[in-house]
């Protein structure tokens, strides 16, 4: 069984539908869910929010977040959830914004993701994962399987 059936499996299980909001991984993690026949009993909708402008009109990221903490952050992670939570019917949601590479910087390097999981009734949580210099591909894949896991993990409580 893929991760992505699990999840989709565990979220009817609970009947929990979930959104997600995407920047790094381009809609990775909605395409993994969608491949699975079955998958809009659960899947709500994907928010793919590639620029900071995307991420404040999609999701209501503020300005200031993406301003203090830059779009690679914890804090904007949250509200990337947050915002996928609350613009859709969906009981719980993932984000992903990080750098995939090529590139990055001294204080934010290639491979750095941060995901945030929102979910009706609870607190948001966030947590960053560094990948490493994997490569464009790699940290994308390692990213939305990563999600994936987040996702089921939070389902499996």
């Amino acid at each position: 069984m893929t991760l992505s059936q699990s999840v989709l499996d565990a979220a009817k299980k609970q009947n929990i539908s979930i959104s997600t909001a995407e920047s790094c991984t381009g809609g990775l993690v909605i395409a993994a869910l969608t491949d699975v026949a079955g998958a809009s009993a659960v899947v709500e909708r994907g928010f793919v929010t590639y620029t900071n402008a995307a991420k404040t009109e999609m999701l209501g990221v503020s300005e200031e977040t993406l301003a203090a903490f830059g779009a690679v952050s914890q804090e904007v992670a949250a509200e990337m959830a947050t915002g996928a939570l609350t613009r859709s019917h969906a009981g719980l949601a993932i984000s992903i914004t990080g750098i995939a590479g090529p590139g990055g910087s001294e204080f934010k390097p290639e491979g750095r993701v941060c995901f945030g999981l929102a979910q009706t009734g609870q607190p948001v949580a966030t947590e960053t994962v560094e990948f490493g210099a994997l490569g464009r591909d790699r940290v994308r894949l390692s990213a939305r399987d990563h999600a994936l896991q987040l996702v089921l993990d939070r389902l499996a409580e």
